[in-house]
């Protein structure tokens, strides 16, 4: 006979329950509720992730093989398909929501490393699309003939662990997600060009944080300072002016910075826009470089995580059990529970 704790439960004991009891309190998660708790459902949902489920049934189906064992897993009673979905759609999903930035806080304070080169809060901010069938999740729409959702991330360099996720439509422009950033006084914010809207990149500067982002061709920029620079190290110059567009000058009317910089592996000139007019122009070039860290981030929770397949199809059940539970337990993100028909939220 096995009297040890399955690997599972070993897990398990990691979460911190009281915080959890503590928010499905504070939300109401367990009212009316006999069997199936909210602490169940978040280790059904974990367990399915874990294992690679592919839809709800075949969660179930995996459960009832090890259906001796559900006790000592945590799983509870009545753990049925319909109990399951029901439990999805009707649960506010603020109470895994809560819960999984503070598991992030805590993972992220264990993780930071004070090696890095530039000292402070470093971020990189991208998002990704995850195509969805149009026929099934036609709220989601995309295209004629394709649907979507779109995942911004806030990527923290120094933790390597996402710090903010801002879910919408596939459909809704990457800038508009820069109005929901958490923004830190003396943090650093990476973008790359696709990201190019001076007023935004203002209120960075007006919060007193710094912002790094690749220029795009057309801009329009006059120089009233040049800096020494060291040509061996790529750079090819570092200048201080102003942005004399029109429009541009009066969205963003500070001094900016411009750093050219010649990648000689890529054989690549690259120019980058700061307001941190502190660090070298070499930092500079090295923050952008570790922009592609939420790229990679991207390519590890799609090969890794259950994201492709929803364990649902409407509106909520689909967000709910797949990208809230499965994804946000892991890494957060700020999914709203019933979103209005012109909300970005998903």
């Amino acid at each position: 006979m096995y009297l040890k704790k399955y690997i599972f439960s070993q897990l398990i004991d990691f979460l911190p329950k009281r915080v959890f009891d503590g928010l499905v309190s504070k939300y109401s998660g367990d009212k009316y509720v006999k069997h199936f708790s909210c602490w169940n459902q978040l280790l059904v949902m974990m367990f399915g992730q874990l294992t690679n489920r592919d839809s709800l049934r075949d969660l179930i189906v995996a459960m009832d093989a090890h259906n001796q064992k559900s006790y000592h897993l945590g799983f509870g009673k009545s753990v049925t398909r319909s109990n399951l979905s029901k439990a999805n759609e009707k649960r506010d999903s603020k109470i895994f929501e809560d819960y999984a930035f503070y598991l992030i806080d805590i993972a992220r304070k264990k993780r930071f490393n004070n090696d890095f080169e530039i000292k402070g809060k470093v971020y990189a901010f991208d998002s990704s699309t995850i195509d969805l069938c149009l026929n099934v999740f036609w709220w989601a729409k995309f295209r004629k003939a394709k649907a979507g959702i779109k995942i911004h991330t806030l990527f923290d360099i120094t933790t390597q662990i996402p710090a903010f996720i801002h879910i919408t439509e596939a459909s809704v422009n990457d800038m508009i997600a820069m109005d929901v950033i958490p923004y830190e006084y003396g943090a650093y914010y990476i973008f790359d060009r696709g990201y190019v809207d001076y007023k935004r990149l203002y209120n960075i500067t007006k919060h007193s944080a710094y912002f790094v982002i690749r220029a795009k061709k057309n801009l329009q920029f006059k120089y009233s300072q040049l800096n020494e620079v060291t040509e061996k190290n790529g750079v090819m110059s570092d200048q201080i002016g102003k942005l004399t567009g029109f429009y541009i000058s009066q969205y963003y009317p500070d001094d900016i910075r411009k750093v050219v910089y010649y990648d000689k592996k890529t054989n690549r000139t690259f120019v980058y826009l700061t307001n941190n007019m502190t660090i070298t122009s070499e930092q500079v070039a090295l923050l952008y470089k570790n922009r592609w860290q939420v790229e990679l981030f991207f390519k590890w929770i799609k090969q890794h995580l259950k994201i492709k397949s929803f364990w649902g199809t409407t509106e909520k059940r689909c967000s709910y059990p797949n990208i809230l539970c499965n994804y946000s337990i892991l890494f957060g993100c700020n999914c709203r529970k019933r979103p209005s028909a012109k909300s970005s939220n998903l």
